[in-house]
């Protein structure tokens, strides 16, 4: 065979062969191989039935192969995307299809659509998106309702048109899907009380707030000015109200937990997001204290393992520092990655958490 450049660490011949037995997913575009007796070329992953080494050619391009006169395999289709792309692409598809249609299209519809059979077609979608085309939907509907009753819309006329077909599901699940009463989303959180105190701490300026049903934000900082800003940015029109006597404590067990993470923190919480950032956050809770997980592990322990972006922009939406311990998430490697309340927190946090364990 007339010698090719390939990358490490396929450069040779046996590492090559070594990595077609083992059907080695990481090797796929590193090089191809064909096989003398079928007249095909493959990836290095491909499920076919084993060849013979003495049958075997090894090729750094599918041109490569294709001169040396070897068609592409129908099994792997070593000259199109590798499969999770091609998924990826049609996942893609059928969420821009979720998001143009008026009402919420049928799985059997998304399925053809994509070219699959409603049952593999389920499981795609929700290993890449993390949700099921059912909650992508929702979540869909609930965006448009949103951004209907933010601009004024009348609440029956921002349900019709999210794609809702009769009010009584949308009130049915109103309360979850807003936060709070549908007209009261409508003027802005006018009327929702969310109590708030600024307190200090080890690791700078620490603001506590909470709605009747539990706490809605839990924000770090430098400066205390900055953070009432941004819990007035987050509820542009509820009625913010100075911590009472009462809600002092609850402001000193949060202050508690972070200089101290064996404490616990038993507290209620009053977080909105949607049904894949929810599973999400449930996940990082059941992180112990003193231990950390990667974005890839924790996209694993919530059975989508493609999701590991979608994991991290979860993780960056997390409104309630230390109670969802978005701070225990690090890199493949074990280092730190971007948190949204500062590096050298998270590395207080988490070598606070190592050393009280």
């Amino acid at each position: 065979m007339k010698s090719e450049h390939l990358p490490q660490p396929y450069a040779s011949d046996a590492a090559r062969w070594d990595a077609v037995q083992r059907r080695e997913r990481a090797a796929d575009g590193a090089f191809y191989y064909s096989v003398r007796t079928t007249g095909v070329y493959c990836r290095p992953s491909c499920g076919a039935r084993p060849a013979r080494r003495q049958n075997v050619a090894f090729h750094a391009s599918c041109e490569a192969a294709e001169s040396a006169g070897f068609r592409p395999c129908l099994r792997c289709r070593p000259n199109l995307p590798p499969l999770a792309e091609r998924q990826a692409q049609l996942v893609a598809a059928a969420c821009r299809l979720i998001e143009a249609s008026e009402e919420e299209p049928s799985l059997d519809a998304l399925a053809a659509a994509a070219g699959m059979s409603r049952f593999h077609f389920h499981r795609v979608f929700k290993a890449q998106a993390g949700v099921t085309p059912k909650a992508y939907a929702a979540a869909v509907r609930a965006a448009r309702v949103r951004e209907g009753l933010t601009q004024g819309a009348p609440v029956t006329d921002a349900l019709y048109a999210a794609g809702f077909n009769s009010s009584s599901r949308f009130y049915a699940g109103a309360d979850a899907m807003l936060g709070m009463a549908p007209a009261r989303f409508r003027s802005g959180g006018a009327g929702e009380e969310i109590r708030f105190a600024v307190a200090a701490c080890s690791l700078g300026a620490i603001l506590v707030a909470s709605t009747g049903r539990g706490i809605c934000a839990i924000l770090m900082g430098d400066e205390p000015e900055a953070l009432v800003h941004d819990l007035q940015d987050r509820f542009p029109k509820a009625q913010l109200v100075g911590a009472d006597a009462g809600f002092e404590r609850t402001v000193a067990l949060v202050v508690g937990f972070v200089e101290a993470p064996r404490l616990g923190l038993d507290l209620p919480l009053d977080v909105r997001g949607t049904a894949f950032q929810q599973r999400v956050w449930d996940a990082l809770r059941a992180i112990p204290a003193g231990v950390t997980v990667s974005y890839t592990e924790l996209a694993q322990r919530i059975g989508s393992p493609n999701a590991v972006r979608a994991v991290a922009g979860a993780c960056a939406a997390n409104p309630v520092a230390v109670a969802i311990p978005c701070h225990r998430v690090v890199r493949n490697d074990g280092g730190l990655s971007g948190y949204r309340w500062g590096i050298e927190r998270k590395r207080t946090l988490i070598d606070r958490e190592k050393n009280d364990a």
